[in-house]
């Protein structure tokens, strides 16, 4: 893997977000479309590939960090606007990256 500099890490804009709605992509295998609340940057739509490690209505109300200045990607199903972060992978599980209580929907994650 190659390193990157702090110019390059200080290019992600990472925020504080509140899934508001989620669920299942039915011509999908693993995706979910959850709608995200961002604050003050208002609501972005996620396609994220997390249907077989969670149920779409036990993330609802559930805070996350979100990539906020990810280039929209345009996909059979709609157009995902940003990325959530998890851990993990298919074979031992996914897992969301959660911030602490306290966090707020746009708070900038340092």
């Amino acid at each position: 893997m190659d390193d990157i500099t702090i110019e390059d890490f200080i290019k992600l804009d990472l925020r504080v977000a509140k899934v508001i709605s989620a669920e299942p992509v039915e011509e999908a295998d693993k995706l979910l479309k959850l709608e995200l609340d961002v604050g003050e940057f208002g609501s972005k739509v996620v396609f994220a590939g997390m249907k077989k490690a969670y149920k779409a209505e036990s993330l609802i109300n559930k805070l996350v960090i979100c990539v906020n200045n990810l280039k929209h990607r345009k996909m059979r199903f709609g157009t995902s606007e940003g990325m959530i972060l998890a851990a993990g992978d298919d074979d031992i599980g996914i897992f969301i990256l959660s911030p602490d209580d306290g966090a707020k929907p746009g708070m900038q994650v340092r």
